[in-house]
Parts: structure tokens; sequence; C-alpha cells
């Protein structure tokens, strides 16, 4: 995807010590009975100056939690609320993770480490604050193909087997555990504010806002937006145009991300937590991923409706400090900036350049036909239009299809991937098949290679093109 830029020099900045106390909770991790180190992400580790730690070093930090210099001194376990498929829950929180540590990356933008299985927590309830080695495992495959892909997301920066059995309703008992530490820019979540607005706290909202502004600088405010000076409202077009950006990566991906609740909503507009993922066999908008999902809530055609309600909820909140038609008037930015950024997206996974809005919705139409007609997903079907092996003009689908991309300029390069027998996909039983060697010898191999193998691709596709002024 890029070429190795020089290292960042580790740059601690605790930031978020000022709204500690009543952001979230400080708490101890669990005591592992071992720690045996199974995944590090040096690529990401080198873009905030830790990737010259040594096994011990890292483990001491990312397993045993010892603190980072001039970091966090204590872990904070965050405070937040949430929608939980449409169902307001006043009961959440990290339950079974915690903030460890922030610093700068190579950018200078404001970098969060955080765990997941890293024991239990004031917001635990009746849960055991564990993470299965499996669902690490998951994570580190559905964040490697994101970031491939060109969707903005977290980093799976670590994972270590911790020696405890887990008995788990929806896998295989006793189960490995581990602990994940995942590199997101913030975790702050839309649930951050609904927690302040249900509580009234309308000098810790004023704060919670200055701190987003002043550390995820985004695009300036549309020119014919109203109020100008009000900071609600500019934090709100930021999110807006995020989030606008985030559900068109999930679509041109065809990744479903299951469970897109609003504790699970980040306000940089960066993909995260990941438990009942899939990525689509064919396409399908009805496809789920969360076996739970019986309405279809959070299927793959209805996540931009999902992130925009979301967004919506984060304008009630942010009422707290704002009369409602300048949210009203961000909240409305939405369906238009989702067009732009699929129109956006769908030509730089195609390799073509971008003509119009207008030409590059029916375009996407014409390909989605042409999917549907063939029973074929996006990897299969950008493959190998990028291969030269499209566009499947045999049929009435493929013939609009070729009759679409005759005015578009190629920008395909000549990257051997191309040239691949096969494209590189996620599909469930691939991930399963990469567990079992895990699972039944320890024979991590098979997910080694596969993350090679995502990165090349990455490669291949090279950035993706960023919305105005993304940071």
């Amino acid at each position: 995807m890029q070429s190795n830029p020089q290292d960042a020099i580790y740059t601690a900045d605790p930031h978020i010590l000022s709204l500690a106390d009543w952001l979230g909770d400080p708490v101890a991790p669990a005591d592992f009975p071992a720690t045996t180190l199974r995944f590090r992400n040096d690529r990401a580790a080198r873009a905030v100056g830790l990737a010259d730690l040594d096994d011990a070093a890292w483990i001491a930090h990312f397993g045993r939690f010892a603190p980072l210099p001039g970091n966090l001194p204590q872990p904070l376990a965050l405070r937040y609320h949430g929608h939980q498929f449409r169902v307001y829950n006043p009961e959440l929180g990290d339950g079974r993770g915690f903030l460890f540590a922030q610093m700068r990356d190579r950018r200078g933008r404001l970098m969060d480490l955080g765990t997941k299985g890293s024991g239990q927590t004031p917001w635990s309830r009746q849960g055991d604050g564990r993470l299965t080695l499996k669902g690490a495992m998951r994570e580190v495959l559905a964040t490697e193909m994101l970031e491939a892909l060109g969707v903005n997301t977290s980093r799976t920066f670590s994972v270590i087997e911790t020696g405890e059995s887990l008995w788990r309703g929806d896998e295989p008992s006793p189960t490995r555990a581990a602990v994940l530490v995942r590199l997101s820019h913030s975790h702050i979540r839309i649930g951050t504010f609904q927690r302040l607005g249900a509580l009234d706290a309308s000098a810790e909202m004023e704060q919670l806002v200055d701190y987003c502004l002043a550390s995820f600088p985004g695009p300036a405010l549309p020119p014919d937006a109203p109020e100008p000076d009000n900071k609600a409202a500019r934090l709100l077009h930021q999110v807006v145009e995020r989030m606008a950006d985030m559900a068109a990566s999930y679509m041109v991906a065809g990744f479903v991300h299951g469970v897109l609740n609003t504790d699970n909503m980040n306000v940089t507009g960066e993909s995260f937590d990941y438990g009942p993922w899939r990525w689509l066999p064919t396409w399908n908008p009805a496809f789920t991923a969360a076996y739970f999902d019986h309405s279809g809530l959070y299927a793959f055609g209805r996540q931009p409706e999902a992130i925009h309600w979301n967004c919506g909820q984060l304008a009630v909140a942010l009422r707290l400090l704002s009369e409602a038609p300048p949210l009203i008037a961000a909240l409305n930015r939405f369906p238009d900036l989702y067009q732009q950024a699929m129109a956006r997206r769908w030509c730089w996974r195609l390799g073509l350049e971008p003509r119009g809005l207008e030409e590059d919705s029916a375009l996407i139409g014409a390909c989605e036909a042409a999917m549907v007609a063939r029973g074929i997903g996006p990897d299969a079907f950008f493959f190998a239009h990028r291969g030269g092996r499209g566009p499947f003009a045999t049929d009435d689908a493929g013939a609009a299809l070729k009759e679409a991309l005759g005015p578009y300029r190629s920008t395909v390069n000549d990257h051997p991937y191309w040239t691949d027998e096969a494209p590189q996909s996620m599909l469930i039983d691939e991930v399963e098949a990469i567990w079992e060697p895990i699972a039944e010898k320890d024979d991590w191999t098979a997910l080694h290679a596969k993350v090679a193998a995502v990165r090349r691709m990455g490669e291949a596709l090279g950035a993706a093109p960023a919305p105005r002024g993304h940071a």
C-alpha cells in the first residue's frame, strides 16, 4: 500500500487525561497466567515509534501492561451509553478493554492504544473481561483486509495468548484466550456523547467537543453552513463527512460489520470493534453478518442507513449545546456525501478516473447488475476487471456494463497481483481454514501467509482516495 517511510519517533501525548475525571475509570489489567506473543504489527508500530521494542519489552507493555514512558500512569476503562439494535442502553462502557496509551503518529495524529480481553472493569456486568484467541485472530484478519481495501480502520497492533481457558456459547469450549491491543485514531464514540446528553452534563459535553475539534482536526464547514461559530455543529459536520465515507468504504469493500451500534461508532470515522463480520460471497444487499440480527437491521445494503441514523443520535446528544437547525443542516449532508464517496471509491477500486457523479453512479448500477447476473461477489468482480478478464459481455448485464465503461480512462497499474489466478478474499470458510491448524497444531503459518498476501493486494490497489480534508 505504502512504501516504508521513516519510522516515527515515539512521542507520548496522554491528552485524554484532561477529561479523565468523568470520561473513564482507572483500572488494573488482569494478571494472566502466561503471555505468549502470537502477532505483532511492526508496520503499525513503526508509525508510532514502537517498532524497536524487543519481544520481551513488547510483552511487558502489551501483555502485562507496564506503562509506556510518559504515558497514562494507569489504564482507563471508558464510560459511554449507546443504542444497541436501536434500543438505548445506559449500562455500557469498556467491559473487557481499556485505553492504555496515547501518542502521535508520523503524520502528527493523536493515536490510542486500546485493548480487548484485558480483564474485568466496573463495566463488565456479568462478563469475564476476556477475549478468545479465535476472536483475536479474526480481528487480525478483518483489520488487515479492510486496511488493504482502503477502509479507514483500527489496526490490530498485538495479540498475546494468555494461558487461560474460556467457555463460550458460540465456540467449541473450552477455548484459548488472548489479549489484543488495537491502534486507533481515538476511542471517542457517539455513545460517549450520548452518555453526557442523558446526564445533562453540559460542561463536560463542551469539554468533549473542544477535545475532539482540537485532537481530530477535520474539514472546514461548508460555506453555506448556518452559525459557523457553533462548535457542536462544526463537529457534527466533520463526523457526518467521515461517517459517509466510512459507509461507502464498507459497500465498496463488500464488507458487513454486523453490529453498527452507536457505541461502535468512532467520531473520527474510523471503523473498529469487529465481532460477527463477514465479506459478501455474492452481491446481496440482504446479506447479514450477525446470527442474532433477525430483522436484518445491519444487513449489507442497510449499512449506510444505519450509520446515518447513528449520526442522528449524535445530533440529538449535541442538542445540549446547540439549537436544532444547524445540527439538522449538518445531518442532511450525509446522503450527498455518501454518494460522492461511493463514486470516488468505486472508481478507485475499478482502476478508473472518475467522470462525474451522474455517470459514476450509473456505472455503479451497471456493475451491481453484472455481479447479480453472474452470481459473484465484489472481490471476484473487481479483480476480473482490473486483470483484464471482464466485463462479462456475454449477457445483457455484461453488455450494459461494457457500454457504461466505454468513456472511462484506466488508471490500472502493472502490479503482478493482477495476474494471479484468483483474488484475495476473506470469506468465512477461509477464516475457518486459517483457524483450524492453529486450534489443532498451534500452526500459525496460514495466518501469517494470509496477512502477507493481503498486504500485497493492498500494495497493488494503492491508497484509497481521501475525502476533502480527511485527516
